[in-house]
């Protein structure tokens, strides 16, 4: 019997669910939108219990599309799936939700964030290669949900992300057996060995969490457990089925893309814009404070990388489709307002779009989304435009980080679904000076889950052989070196005019809130 094997990636837009066969090709594959809410400005609340409901509807759908091939979903042997490296829920002893799940597109944290690095402590960045707290590090959210959930207080027992939480109740686990992969507890930003792959005590001593609520640090192809017979019944999938340890999305981004090795970047252009290099391990000039840059462990051993991000960066885009141009219910309006912005200039007519749309990072804290200097000729391909540029501009600030540090940037592998976008593929290329590249598996992280999941129970035993036999480039992008030039000049004056200029503006503006 041909053999199969099960990834989901639950994002931050929604859950993926696909089957891969032994040859790693595609055979059903099902997705379904998230929910986010905002309970106060600043605010973003997701449900972990709709992750796993998403999951075990799409696992069933993919089930359905195997049988109308004429194929056998109980001959799926595996179940893997990543998540939100950023985000944690708590759970009560039993392993059910009792908070809500928040992420990084949160900012309810942007206080403790100043008080602990008020603290000016140097173990941060000594053992986890982050110098600084940040307001979407998991570990901050610990310490919110510690001081004011009065649920998590009262019956509060473990720490989980979302995947994690999918994977354990797929296989009937209680609080006391939680775990978290060593790529996904990189996170947490803060209260970790990134090199040891362990907790650390004196950090979480100093976060005010108790080790006891953390998750156990597992391996990503480690078995955690199998399916249970109530979720066998759910899914249509063999009771027993192993279920894999899980891994960060991001990781399994990098990995779907090529990126096995130090020196290689890559641009997952998903919600959070995110914008990595691989490196053997901390680079000091990478890991300053002020330089704002995050460091990761990776899925593989003794694999590393830092990156910058636009926290709403493919949620700019999102909002934009949905809010501005009304059409929510139309995932393919993104290839309509793209092929209508294809001639527009670079610079959009000097319009500039800020994409600040829940708060502002580093040395721009009460930054805000902002249109600015529109005319009455300024369309909505205009603004499109403007609003890909934007996240352009700050990759460029993140690029001259990586470079100064002397890491090669002359070629740029896009993954995920902002990789499809080929006007912002090209305008990357532009603004960065590189070459850019994507490939026919755009979605990388599902296939890598799969890929995963054959080397748990041994059906692959050369992982990286397998990860590399599923690249494919699909297209290459090269620097239009006008563009380059004039993008440059442009570089210098929005920055100018976020970080000096707009300054006292921003603080006005919040206070409008």
């Amino acid at each position: 019997m041909e053999k199969f094997y099960l990834g989901f990636d639950a994002g931050t837009q929604s859950v993926k669910v696909t089957v891969y066969n032994e040859k790693m090709e595609c055979v059903a594959s099902t997705s379904a939108p998230t929910t986010l809410t905002y309970p106060h400005p600043g605010w973003v609340d997701m449900d972990v219990d709709e992750y796993l409901a998403l999951t075990v509807n799409g696992i069933a759908e993919c089930g359905r599309q195997m049988r109308e091939k004429g194929l056998d979903p109980k001959q799926i042997q595996s179940i893997m799936g990543d998540g939100i490296i950023c985000g944690i829920a708590g759970v009560d002893e039993e392993g059910n939700a009792i908070t809500p799940y928040i992420n990084y597109l949160d900012s309810r944290t942007q206080e403790d964030e100043l008080l602990i690095n008020s603290w000016d402590l140097d173990i941060w960045g000594k053992e986890t290669g982050n110098p600084e707290a940040k307001c979407m590090f998991p570990a901050l959210f610990a310490r919110w949900l510690l001081k004011n959930n009065e649920d998590f207080k009262a019956r509060g027992a473990k720490f989980i992300h979302n995947a994690p939480y999918v994977l354990a109740h797929l296989a009937g686990l209680k609080a006391k057996d939680m775990f978290i992969d060593w790529g996904a507890m990189s996170g947490w930003g803060m209260g970790y060995k990134v090199e040891e792959k362990c907790w650390s005590p004196e950090q979480l001593k100093l976060l005010g969490i108790d080790e006891s609520m953390m998750p156990k640090i597992v391996k990503p192809w480690d078995i955690i457990g199998h399916l249970t017979e109530e979720m066998a019944e759910k899914t249509g999938l063999a009771a027993g089925t192993p279920i894999c340890g899980g891994a960060g999305d991001t990781m399994q981004s990098m990995l779907g893309s090529g990126n096995m090795g130090a020196g290689q970047a890559v641009d997952v252009a998903g919600t959070c814009s995110m914008f990595c290099v691989s490196t053997k391990g901390i680079i000091p000039e990478l890991s300053e404070k002020g330089a704002g840059l995050i460091f990761n462990s990776g899925t593989l051993p003794d694999t590393y990388f830092y990156w910058g991000y636009i926290r709403t960066g493919g949620l700019a885009l999102r909002w934009f489709k949905d809010s501005v141009c009304g059409q929510e219910k139309d995932g393919d309006y993104f290839d309509v307002l793209n092929d209508a912005a294809k001639d527009i200039p670079a610079g959009s007519d000097g319009v500039l779009f800020l994409p600040y749309l829940t708060g502002g990072t580093n040395d721009v804290k009460e930054a805000t989304g902002c249109f600015l200097n529109m005319t009455l000729d300024t369309d909505q391909a205009t603004l499109w435009h403007a609003v890909l540029e934007a996240i352009g501009y700050d990759y460029m600030e993140i690029t001259d980080l990586y470079r100064g540090a002397g890491v090669d940037m002359s070629r740029i592998t896009i993954t995920e679904g902002g990789s499809r976008s080929g006007i912002w593929n090209q305008m990357k290329s532009d603004m960065l000076g590189s070459e850019v590249i994507t490939l026919k598996n755009a979605g990388g992280a599902v296939v890598t889950d799969c890929i995963v999941g054959a080397y748990a129970l041994g059906h692959i035993t050369d992982m990286k052989a397998a990860l590399t036999e599923s690249l494919e480039i699909k297209k290459l992008y090269y620097t239009n070196a006008e563009n380059h030039d004039f993008y440059a000049k442009q570089y210098a004056l929005q920055k100018k005019l976020v970080k000096q200029d707009m300054k006292e503006a921003f603080h006005t503006l919040k206070a409008l809130h």
